[in-house]
């Protein structure tokens, strides 16, 4: 039936022109068979072919084979047909049932039975079975059937449509040649040479060849060889006879038909998607074998091959698209490939509409700085689009884009104030360009920085001046919210229309510092460059203070005057005084106290002060009065420790020395005994020598002599006193002394300063003459003892 296609038809298709021809110079008979069904016979006197017309419905999709019969009826190829409705796809025909033969051989001898199974894909068949035999209709409904006649068989179920014809033979010959049933493409068959009698020497040959001993063929394929096979069969009297049997034909089926592409929808819309589908199927009784796919577009694969999936989407097909498809199939076991017709694919352009103008941010309110987005779409049109955005009163578009989609995009960066005005865009898929409507484009200005400015009534501001702050910013929409700042706190705001904004205020001491503004009209804050005010403050009465505190001082302690003013603007200039007279002066830059040292003296006794000036007047503070006593006691008379190791020697030493001390003072004492002693005893003369200490919270002497005291004549009135001290290292002052190495020198030594006093001197104080020198120095000595007899 012409060449092996496979037919894509559609109903409304009016008809169908069927070519069936054989290569015979003789007459023939044809018959066209849909589904095992006769759909009419024609005539062919001279041999050639014959022609078939048939108006199709979606009920002819199926298998066709043509018939002749005048030689003997034989069975042309099956020719699948695919018919699909307009709008409708039909991928798919009802599947066919199937013969099993038992035994499975096609040729048998006569009087053998075979017995015929009817199944399909669903087996087990349900229902009744119809069978055919040289088309007629059988009177039997079984599934299975046992015949012994030669001719051609089929059958089909409630679910099936008709199965393949084949042809059974049970032959009278001596020797056949079996094949079995059914023989697909790829597989290996292997045939059967039966004699009736017993039989030698068996040879098979294909188209008269002999071709091997061995009767299995590998892999066979469908063609039109032929195969026999020889024999000796013996006969009567043990004779051999060459027997040889007829000439088979292996009826080798499709292992799949050629696929063919089917495309869904058939005339897409340029934009939309497409499935192409590659269709074939394998019979029954191969569905465990699998097939791959590979789909192409002119002579390109769409994508890798190969694919187990029969379908392949394409997201989008466009107008450029509109080529020829095709697909191939492939079974993986064994290798059998088939490729399908070249299919058009034809894609429909839809025409651009209903262009519209969007504008981000929305409403066209933009503030200046932003980015503007122009965005053009269409509600309907496909394939390429030039889209181009333009702005009223300009000839040159502000840009174009060229693209498959149904909107653009146009971003204009850091709009200013030249931008606004009123826009539209225009679209176009060659068709011609459709605009959209006007959109009103409206900037708002965000504030620039601010200035801030001072006025004041005077070049040096002063504590109650009124001052004003101003505050404008050059650029900024309307209506403008100013705040004034002092050191970051809100001193106020105002809004304004227009202009700039003021604010005024008294000064006080507190208001020195850095000042700002703000400017906010929603849309963004800016705040100004700092300004400093200084505001100059007199100063107050300053407070004199000395140290080491207290109403009296030692002469020749170093005393710190200090003066400071609690209030008043830098820089600071305080003059120290001593009864009225200036002893000197210092400079605060940066405010505070100033400190002045001075060395005492004993005429420094009296009342001493300070003043205070920064140019806006000298302020002076109260007077403190101050008392300066004689010189201290020594401090500086060390005595070492002794050596422990001596401590025998020492005690004897130090009982001699007491008793030279006992007589001197004794001869002393006579020699002083008209004279008056002072007034006060060792214990005050203690005390107040402790007041000359030069700063009370200083930590003492690391080695400060503890005194000893020792009276001589306690009976007489004009008493003579020896105060005595000792040097005593502790544990804390040992360590950092710098006396430490005495006590690996010299044992201790005791020290005393006798005190001389006269009658005739009233206020307590020895006043030592010339005249009285002598006799002065022979009142004091230095008498070595040991501290521990003195303890003692």
């Amino acid at each position: 039936m012409g060449d092996n296609v496979n037919t894509v038809a559609s109903a409304w298709i009016s008809s169908l022109l069927f070519l069936c021809a054989i290569p015979l110079l003789v007459e023939v008979l044809y018959w066209l068979y849909h589904e095992g069904i006769n759909l009419g016979n024609n005539l062919a006197p001279s041999g050639g072919g014959t022609f078939l017309n048939l108006s199709l419905t979606t009920k002819h999709s199926g298998n066709y084979y043509k018939a002749d019969g005048s030689l003997g009826v034989q069975l042309s190829e099956l020719v699948p047909l695919f018919v699909s409705a307009p709008g409708r796809d039909q991928s798919g025909v009802t599947p066919k049932a199937f013969l099993l033969l038992n035994p499975p051989w096609s040729t048998n001898f006569h009087k053998d039975k075979v017995t015929l199974t009817c199944s399909d894909s669903l087996s087990p068949a349900q229902g009744d079975i119809d069978w055919y035999y040289n088309e007629n209709l059988l009177n039997k409904k079984s599934e299975e059937i046992q015949i012994d006649k030669t001719g051609y068989y089929k059958c089909k179920t409630r679910r099936s449509s008709l199965s393949d014809p084949i042809h059974v033979d049970f032959s009278f010959d001596k020797l056949i040649l079996q094949a079995p049933h059914p023989v697909f493409e790829g597989d290996d068959v292997v045939l059967r040479c039966q004699a009736r009698e017993k039989a030698k020497d068996i040879s098979l040959y294909r188209n008269k060849t002999l071709i091997q001993s061995d009767f299995t063929l590998k892999s066979v394929s469908r063609n039109n060889d032929t195969y026999h096979c020889t024999a000796l069969i013996q006969g009567i009297f043990w004779t051999w006879t060459k027997e040889i049997s007829k000439h088979l034909t292996i009826q080798v089926q499709e292992l799949f038909p050629p696929p063919m592409l089917i495309a869904s929808p058939s005339s897409p819309i340029e934009g939309s998607p497409v499935t192409l589908k590659c269709v074939t199927w394998l019979p029954p009784q191969r569905s465990h074998i699998q097939l791959q796919f590979c789909f192409f577009r002119g002579d390109k694969a769409l994508q890798k091959c190969w694919s187990s999936s029969p379908e392949l989407k394409l997201p989008t097909v466009w107008s450029e698209d509109a080529e020829s498809y095709w697909c191939q199939a492939e079974s993986v076991t064994p290798s059998i490939r088939k490729r399908s017709l070249r299919s058009q694919l034809y894609v429909q352009r839809i025409p651009v509409s209903d262009v519209t103008l969007e504008i981000q941010p929305p409403e066209g309110q933009l503030i200046e700085g932003e980015n503007l987005l122009l965005i053009c779409s269409v509600a309907k049109g496909t394939g390429t689009v030039t889209f181009s955005w333009h702005r009223e009163g300009t000839v040159r578009s502000l840009g174009t884009k060229t693209q498959r989609s149904l909107s653009a995009v146009l971003q204009i960066l850091t709009v200013k104030e030249s931008d606004a005005g009123r826009y539209y865009c225009a679209a176009d898929n060659i068709h011609g360009p459709i605009l959209s409507k006007l959109i009103r484009v409206t900037l708002r200005i965000p504030v620039s920085r601010p200035v801030v400015t001072l006025t004041s009534p005077r070049m040096q501001a002063m504590v109650g001046d009124v001052v004003e702050l101003h505050c404008e910013s050059q650029r900024g929409s309307p209506p403008i919210l100013y705040r004034f700042y002092h050191e970051n706190v809100t001193l106020g705001s105002s809004s304004v229309p227009s202009g700039r904004a003021v604010f005024k205020f008294s000064l006080t001491a507190e208001h020195s510092g850095n000042y700002s503004c703000e400017a906010d009209n929603s849309l963004g804050v800016q705040r100004s460059d700092r300004v400093i005010l200084s505001v100059t403050v007199p100063v107050s009465h300053p407070v004199f203070t000395f140290s080491p505190a207290g109403p009296q001082a030692v002469a020749g302690d170093v005393l710190e005057l200090h003066c400071e003013a609690p209030k008043g603007s830098p820089p600071i200039l305080y003059w120290f005084y001593y009864k009225n007279v200036t002893l000197g002066s210092r400079e605060a830059p940066f405010g505070g106290g100033a400190s002045f040292n001075l060395t005492l003296m004993a005429e420094h006794s009296g009342n001493f002060s300070c003043g205070a000036d920064n140019g806006l007047g000298v302020q002076h503070s109260e007077m403190v009065i101050l008392s300066i006593v004689g010189p201290p006691s020594n401090k500086t008379t060390l005595i070492t420790e002794g050596v422990t190791a001596g401590l025998l020697s020492i005690l004897g030493l130090a009982a001699t020395a007491a008793l030279v001390h006992y007589f001197r003072t004794q001869r002393n004492s006579e020699r002083l005994s008209t004279t008056r002693t002072p007034s006060y005893s060792p214990r005050e003369f203690k005390e107040s020598s402790r007041t000359s200490n030069t700063n009370p919270q200083e930590p003492p002497d690391p080695v400060e002599p503890q005194p000893v005291y020792n009276n001589v004549n306690p009976g007489d009135s004009d008493l003579v006193y020896s105060q005595i001290w000792s040097v005593q290292h502790t544990k804390e002052n040992s360590a950092n002394s710098p006396r430490k190495h005495w006590e690996d020198k010299e044992p201790t030594v005791i020290y005393s300063d006798l005190k001389k006093a006269y009658p005739d001197d009233s206020t307590g104080q020895a006043s030592i003459g010339d005249s009285d020198l002598e006799d002065a120095v022979e009142n004091y000595e230095n008498v070595p003892c040991i501290l521990s007899a003195l303890d003692r």
